[in-house]
């Protein structure tokens, strides 16, 4: 893959970015001027505890590196170029190569799409990620998740109603993340239902999803308008 430069600035990867942008994470819901085109789209406000460190980015604020992406971006999502894109068109050649990543986490991953969905969630849990958290809470559950264990880890409780696998993927995580070790109880769990390839992807699936919360946290980036917040001010 080339990098951007001022020969090329995109790589010819059209088709898979715009595959990716429109699977990605922010699948939501058509909202109030999402029709309207692209280039004379309002910069958006958004829902959430505070106000966002990044200023709302335009399409007429693009430089000549970033107005490739978000171009392609504003061509597939509901919220144009808010969201985690707000962040990550400030460096788009990382952008380019974290879409590249998702795309494989995704939708090409070992893992089965509930597990992968549901490491997800654990880690906006863990970051009161409000973009992560509306973003993949409904694809969880439609990729077979009970609602149980989704409202159980909303709540801060180790879910009660967990199948076997989604009990393994839980707690090899929490350990992962709280005591950054894996204990070889756990791994031995792990092993006895996950190849080594499952257990490689569903590692980086969580840490990338740590970075985007990272990321957005920094940014204090919120949701778009009209959107609730799953975790309100003063709640853990």
């Amino acid at each position: 893959m080339k990098a951007w430069g001022s020969t090329s600035l995109l790589p010819k990867q059209a088709p898979l970015v715009a595959a990716l942008v429109a699977c990605a994470a922010l699948n939501w819901p058509s909202l109030a001027g999402a029709q309207q085109t692209p280039e004379k789209a309002p910069a958006q406000k958004q829902a959430t505890e505070h106000p966002p460190r990044f200023e709302q980015l335009s399409m007429e604020q693009l430089n000549v590196y970033q107005k490739p992406l978000g171009e392609q971006v504003m061509k597939v999502s509901s919220v144009g170029i808010g969201g985690p894109y707000n962040a990550l068109l400030r460096s788009p050649v990382m952008g380019q190569r974290m879409f590249d990543l998702l795309y494989y986490l995704r939708w090409n991953s070992s893992m089965p799409l509930r597990l992968n969905e549901f490491a997800i969630l654990i880690i906006g849990r863990q970051w009161r990620s409000q973009v992560e958290w509306a973003a993949h809470a409904p694809l969880a559950i439609k990729a077979g998740l009970s609602p149980e264990v989704v409202a159980d880890l909303k709540a801060q409780k180790r879910p009660a109603k967990m199948q076997a696998d989604e009990a393994v993927v839980y707690d090899m995580l929490e350990e992962l993340t709280q005591t950054h070790r894996l204990s070889d109880a756990t791994y031995a769990r792990a092993k006895a239902l996950f190849s080594e390839q499952q257990m490689v992807d569903l590692s980086v699936v969580t840490g990338t999803y740590i970075t985007l919360a990272m990321m957005m946290s920094m940014a204090e980036q919120g949701l778009p308008p009209g959107r609730e917040l799953a975790f309100k001010a003063g709640e853990p």
